[in-house]
């Protein structure tokens, strides 16, 4: 049996994480998606307190948690606002590439930035179904690669210094290429699926950009197997953080059926409301305990974890879509109105699964591996 038991140290930097959800994060929720950026002064207290460093290697000033006091903290983070801690500069999902390739010379070229808070967006074109993966082509030279085209929306893509893009080349290899000059690529803007404003979403537009080998993390089997390590960890993370924003809805719902009243009595009594209440509740706490599971067999490299990885995220995405539009319905007319969070909340869940894979791309890839050999198993 797997315990998920947190440790007084975990629970200690937790609290921490949710008093600064509430407090901080929440009550600025609306303001930086106006600003369609995060207030600079809750960015400072956050990185002062380490929380924009979680991921990152101890050697590149980062805390190195394990992935277990990751998700705990990262979902108490998100239970103030989804959007604010996706806008969040610095790493982001490069964050585990760093952690697993400590000592690549490609990145310690730029470390001193990187360290210092320079903003890092992942185009990963590997693995993403969307229409538009045709639009971005790499293409292998002499003196190393080619890129051109444009990319899917990403986060962090609007103040980025640096972007790592993975991708098929012409020929079918996977690549890793790391780019740091932002004159390399222009960056288009848009109100993409109309959530996460804050997070700076953008596409990356590329001309005809020639990279050396010296740009290179990784290619052909190499890239695949770093891809898949990476992406196991930053599923698990962004599967977290969405559970974050259900328990928020959930809590917020709760309370409001609680305290408003038709014919006499509170609407959390009525039959058809406690029970979509309760419905709520056990998705936030089916999707927290596979989070979870994943999370610990990460912790171990355990080969289960890309797919386990895979079906939490795969849950999260169906759970927080459920869970925040239900609590708009639950609100009523306040529901769709912005003086209630609810309806932030349901935009940003859109946008996280449209941005991390839609339900039947998961499916489709944990179905895959399933056909190519791997058994399902059930995890001690």
């Amino acid at each position: 049996m797997i315990s998920f038991r947190p440790t007084d140290e975990e629970i200690s930097f937790t609290q921490v994480a949710k008093n600064i959800a509430k407090a901080r994060v929440r009550p600025l929720a609306r303001n930086c998606e106006e600003n369609r950026e995060v207030d600079q002064s809750l960015i400072n207290e956050l990185a002062e307190l380490g929380f924009l460093s979680l991921e990152l290697p101890e050697d590149w000033e980062g805390l190195e948690l394990p992935m277990i006091t990751q998700v705990q903290l990262e979902q108490a983070l998100s239970y103030g606002d989804l959007g604010i801690v996706q806008g969040l500069p610095g790493a982001g999902d490069i964050a585990s590439l760093i952690r697993l390739l400590p000592e690549s010379q490609v990145l310690i070229a730029d470390k001193a930035r990187l360290t210092n808070k320079g903003t890092t967006a992942f185009v990963d074109m590997v693995n993403t179904e969307e229409p538009w993966n045709s639009q971005l082509t790499i293409h292998e030279n002499d003196d190393g690669y080619y890129i051109k085209g444009s990319s899917q929306p990403v986060r962090l893509a609007a103040n980025a210094e640096y972007v790592a893009v993975a991708a098929k080349d012409s020929q079918g290899k996977s690549v890793i290429l790391w780019l740091n000059d932002s004159n390399d690529w222009l960056v288009e803007q848009g109100d993409y699926r109309l959530g996460l404003l804050a997070a700076g979403i953008g596409r990356f537009s590329f001309n005809r950009v020639e990279l050396p080998r010296s740009r290179v993390l990784a290619e052909g089997k190499s890239a695949d197997e770093l891809l898949q390590k990476v992406l196991t960890r930053t599923r698990i993370l962004h599967a977290a953080k969405e559970v974050g924003l259900m328990e928020a809805a959930l809590d917020y719902a709760t309370e409001y059926t609680a305290e408003r009243k038709a014919f006499g009595r509170e609407i959390a009594k009525f039959q058809g409301v406690s029970f979509r209440i309760a419905s709520m509740a056990m998705e936030t706490r089916v999707a927290q305990h596979l989070v979870r599971e994943a999370a610990v067999k990460a912790d171990e490299q355990n080969e289960l974890a890309e797919g386990l990885a895979l079906r939490a995220l795969n849950r999260a995405h169906r759970s927080v879509r459920y869970v925040t539009d239900s609590a708009v319905q639950l609100l009523g007319g306040h529901g769709f109105v912005q003086e209630f969070p609810a309806e932030k909340w349901m935009r940003d869940a859109q946008a996280q699964v449209s941005l991390y894979g839609r339900e039947k791309d998961l499916l489709a890839h944990r179905g895959a591996q399933l056909i190519a050999g791997e058994q399902e198993v059930t995890v001690p």
